[in-house]
């Protein structure tokens, strides 16, 4: 049995990769073991589960549904061996957290670290990115989101929220003169960030209206940090997120501008997959992170 719990977890592995060299890079065993073991899995249900050609893999119909079982499967054994090894009697194990980079290294580093001082039995790997992530497929016990949240099966708990805002330096707004309404961006340069708008025209907003205006784009980047410095360095007006420009408002170094014509704010929620029972380590740091999260964006408002 414990063979086949193996063939199959190296089955789901294949199929998340795309393919057998990938997962046995990711797994770090060799090519030909992953292959054969895939293949005496199959020999032993005596069905194709997957279609093989020189560049990719596919599921069969028989391979689709098998899969599926195979991920439920290997769900509950972790599952069992988690409650075994007392997971969910005292708060001790690995946890897996996401979150944006910014706001990662600005809010949620500071509460981790004070997290695993209070928590000696418990470790973290803390995954800093932009992108969102597949909790579920990426083993993933919680991230946090900025933005709405789509209807899901994620359990969220709301900690807080922040605004996209419109800054610049005070020198540069002495030189070219402080924008009052938003047609008012028509006569000023622009640092673009085109994650958070577009390149070309950002929206404002006023009750239930929304005007988009064209924008003059003298430095386009892909990064909070890139568009607030050459902010910083007076190249013109940027549009960022409250909590990327809090220090440097607090500095003095920019200044907030058409606070009248902002969009709603965008929440910012804890966000963990509802399976069964939650391991009291992830009821643990849910405890703790949530109330200090809440009081750090408060103080950014």
């Amino acid at each position: 049995m414990a063979d086949r719990l193996e063939a199959m977890a190296l089955l789901v592995a294949v199929v998340d990769a795309g393919g057998f060299s990938a997962a046995a890079r990711r797994l770090g065993l060799p090519l030909a073991t992953v292959s054969r073991k895939v293949a005496e899995l199959e020999s032993y249900l005596g069905v194709q589960l997957l279609q093989r050609s020189t560049r990719h893999i596919a599921l069969t119909e028989a391979g689709r549904s098998y899969v599926e079982a195979c991920r439920r499967i290997l769900d509950d054994v972790n599952e069992t061996e988690r409650a075994a090894c007392g997971e969910y009697a005292a708060p001790k194990g690995d946890l897996v957290i996401t979150a944006p980079v910014v706001f990662g290294r600005l809010h949620v580093t500071p509460v981790v670290v004070d997290f695993l001082k209070a928590y000696p039995d418990i470790n973290i790997r803390l995954q800093l990115g932009d992108r969102v992530s597949h909790l579920l497929e990426e083993h993933i016990d919680l991230a946090v989101r900025i933005g709405p949240l789509p209807d899901s099966s994620l359990v969220a708990t709301r900690v807080g929220e922040v605004r996209q805002v419109v800054c610049a330096c005070p020198e540069y707004l002495a030189q070219r003169g402080l924008p009052t309404v938003p047609e008012d961006i028509r006569r000023h340069d622009c640092i673009s960030y085109d994650a958070l708008a577009g390149t070309q025209a950002w929206p404002f907003y006023k009750g239930d209206a929304v005007s988009l205006l064209p924008i003059n784009p003298r430095l386009v980047v892909n990064g909070a940090e890139a568009a607030l410095d050459a902010a910083c360095g007076g190249l013109g007006l940027t549009r960022v997120l409250s909590y990327q420009c809090e220090q440097a408002r607090r500095e003095g170094r920019v200044q907030i501008v058409l606070a009248d014509y902002e969009a709603a704010a965008w929440p910012v929620s804890l966000v963990y997959a509802a399976q069964g029972r939650l391991p009291i380590k992830l009821r643990a740091f849910l405890d703790f992170a949530a109330p200090r999260l809440r009081a750090r964006l408060s103080a950014d408002q």
